[in-house]
């Protein structure tokens, strides 16, 4: 396989040393409940993406790449190679949706090693300062507050007021702007421009665009809707569908800023999905058990394009890789030297063999899934056993309705991936061998759990700043919706999960 000259030195393969080469710009985009079948080339019976289409067969693809089953989960072992537990992400809101101050990020090594780097869209690892992605490697950020755009939780975890996907008000650098136009083209547009600005100076740039569609609320240009109004089963699944359409025009347009500016063959463009679907798995799930917020492989099946023209050779990888592989392996690609504190963080392994080779030896690993979001207040070992699956090349053994003692189900992966017949009683080793593996990993993992107790703030920080900018102050709807009393009362949750 034609690979990139300049990683001589990185593979052990190459004979001959080459001289230094000014390292790739990266192009990340994320999106956000978008399912691994939510693609025409995944074989989706109705919606046309000719562009991610475009891109799927440009790239090397990952087919069996797994996240976590929700957004900030995921986010969070992206940026730090280790498993969101690890860094204190248990959750998506409630300060547990908080990256750890402890953790070195991907934007930290690639900036100090002479990259631009800007993140357009969502961020989802804390609202407060400290935890801001100024604060974390990024010295471009544009991005909305909370989960998604309009949301508003008790605690940090709040967008802007009265935020919509149309004309929304973004966080950048410091200080808030009035958009104009539709979320995924404002952040999209904003990335290119930024795109330009950096490549103008000569540094290589890593640009982290995060959509946050076509996470709900389904708010979609009436254009988009109009694609697949009387094609999609419903309204709703219309929208839905409208809201990736736009995606893949975004994609397009970026794919051809780059190829226009002359940045094409000089820049790695990786393109995956957040977690499970959600809104479309009702349509076309790509045969997978299980959504969005399961540990179910439909949960953490992950869409994993990467893409260099001239420079990697397309092919598909089958092998086990993971969100916490894409940290090492852009390292790598950037030839950044790793201190030996962020050495140790990295749990995840670099996939730069298998851009080299798709079938190039890789050993058998465990993979950890844990769909957390347990109560307030409660012990995480009441659910130690609940929502969660360990997995290995072949099997997976799953534990759903557990709590402090597991209720293992084992499936073969390979013989049986929509996973309907559980051999748990057949393959007694298997099951005992991933089972002691994970205990192993739960008694690693469990003092790195920071954010359980966290107090919560009474306004969300976005909030306060856009106040303090442009006057005013929260009404009564908006301190309704930050207060813990009404948040918890409203979840049915006992008192004892307060906070």
């Amino acid at each position: 396989m034609k690979f990139l000259v300049w990683l001589c030195p990185l593979v052990l393969a190459c004979a001959l040393p080459a001289a230094p080469v000014r390292p790739p710009n990266i192009v990340f985009i994320l999106t956000d409940d978008q399912g691994y079948g939510d693609i025409a080339a995944h074989g989706h019976p109705i919606l046309q993406t000719p562009n991610l289409d475009r891109l799927h067969a440009a790239s090397v693809r990952f087919t069996d790449f797994q996240v976590s089953p929700t957004c900030a989960p995921t986010r969070s072992a992206l940026l730090t190679g280790r498993h969101e537990f690890k860094n204190g992400v248990t959750h998506t809101i409630l300060e547990r949706e908080r990256l750890t101050l402890d953790a070195t990020t991907l934007a930290e090594v690639l900036r100090t090693a002479g990259y631009a780097t800007g993140i357009f869209g969502k961020w989802h690892l804390g609202d407060e300062a400290a935890y801001r992605p100024e604060r974390r490697g990024f010295d471009e950020v544009f991005i909305h507050g909370a989960g998604g755009i309009g949301q508003t939780y008790p605690g940090s975890c709040g967008d802007a007021p009265g935020n919509t996907y149309f004309d929304p008000t973004i966080y950048h650098n410091g200080k808030f702007e009035r958009t104009v136009g539709y979320c995924t083209d404002v952040f999209f547009n904003q990335a290119m421009r930024w795109i330009d600005v950096a490549a103008a100076t000569g540094k290589p740039f890593y640009a982290h665009l995060a959509t946050n569609a076509p996470h709900i609320p389904l708010q979609v240009r009436p254009a988009d809707e109009a694609r697949y109004a009387g094609i999609a089963p419903d309204a709703e699944t219309a929208k839905y569908l409208g809201m990736v359409a736009n995606i893949d025009d975004n994609v397009g347009r970026l794919l051809d800023h780059l190829r226009v500016r002359g940045l094409e063959r000089d820049t790695l463009v990786i393109f995956m999905t957040d977690n499970g679907g959600l809104s479309g798995v009702r349509i076309w799930n790509h045969g997978m058990r299980g959504q969005k917020v399961t540990p179910w492989r439909g949960g953490v099946r992950a869409v994993s394009f990467w893409s260099w023209p001239g420079r990697i050779t397309p092919g598909e990888v089958a092998v086990p890789a993971a969100h916490i592989d894409f940290f090492p392996t852009l390292a790598e690609l950037a030839g950044v030297p790793l201190a030996a504190e962020t050495r140790a963080q990295i749990e995840g392994r670099s996939l730069v063999p298998l851009l080299e080779n798709p079938v190039a030896p890789w050993a058998d690993r465990t993979l950890v899934t844990h769909v957390g979001r347990w109560p307030r207040g409660t012990p995480p070992e009441a659910w130690k056993y609940r929502n969660v699956a360990i997995r290995d090349s072949r099997w997976r053994l799953v534990s759903i309705k557990g709590a402090t003692e597991p209720a293992w189900q084992l499936y073969d992966y390979v013989n049986d991936p929509g996973e309907q017949h559980d051999v748990a009683a057949t393959h007694p080793g298997v099951v005992q061998k991933l089972a002691a593996n994970y205990d192993q990993w739960w008694d690693e993992m469990r003092p790195q759990l920071v954010n359980e107790d966290a107090p919560l703030p009474k306004l969300n920080p976005f909030k306060e700043l856009y106040w303090q900018q442009f006057g005013g102050g929260p009404n009564a709807t908006e301190l309704e919706a930050m207060d813990p009393d009404t948040f918890f009362s409203k979840q049915h949750l006992p008192a004892k999960t307060k906070g």
